[in-house]
């Protein structure tokens, strides 16, 4: 069966004023779209047709088509369930306990804000956990992710910003630091604690 866009569990207009309506909007129905659209393209008629998302993630492809394609749909699709409006302002349970481990809240704040203010051009900042379940911030190009064998720190993401421009440039322009320090207002930090629970 081909993959579907996913429906969000809040309005376009939820998460403002920290990401606005219009960029949701556009970045759900135009940019994740395209993602699902030419990721199923690409794997018709292919091995990867019928595999889970994240299998073909942890496959990894030398078709540039499925790789970032398939990131794409992948990252959105986890992006999005990230969100909610308000915010749950800080991290629960084992993800709270791990996080005082790597120097506690603020530490792991810098640590992701800085991820992602610096990477360079477009990619995703990531809070990974380990197979050992400890966790680690880190950054990928483009539309990498952790589970790809091409990642430099891998691992299972439960945490994850988009930075690229199409994700802000609406509201903030060039202005990514803004837009990274907003994000801690709409964290589901509940949502994060079940996919470390996993």
């Amino acid at each position: 069966m081909a993959f579907e866009l996913p429906k969000l569990n809040y309005a376009y207009d939820a998460l403002e004023p920290t990401i606005d309506a219009r960029t949701m909007e556009i970045h759900h129905t135009k940019h994740h779209q395209a993602y699902v659209d030419n990721l199923n393209n690409a794997i018709a008629g292919t091995e990867l047709e019928g595999k889970s998302l994240e299998e073909i993630q942890k496959t990894g492809s030398d078709k540039p088509a499925v790789r970032n394609n398939g990131g794409g749909h992948y990252n959105h699709s986890l992006f999005w369930e990230l969100l909610t409006p308000g915010g749950s302002k800080e991290p629960v349970g084992n993800v709270k306990s791990e996080i005082e481990k790597i120097g506690g809240f603020e530490k792991f704040k810098e640590d992701f804000s800085n991820a992602a203010k610096t990477r360079f051009g477009s990619g995703w900042a990531w809070l990974v956990k380990n197979a050992d379940g400890s966790l680690i911030v880190s950054s990928t190009p483009n539309q990498d992710n952790p589970l790809m064998p091409v990642a430099d720190v891998k691992g299972t993401p439960i945490l994850g910003l988009d930075v690229w421009e199409h994700a802000y440039y609406l509201n903030y322009q060039n202005r990514r630091p803004d837009y990274v320090s907003a994000f801690f207002d709409v964290i589901n930090w509940d949502k994060v604690e079940e996919l470390y629970n996993k």
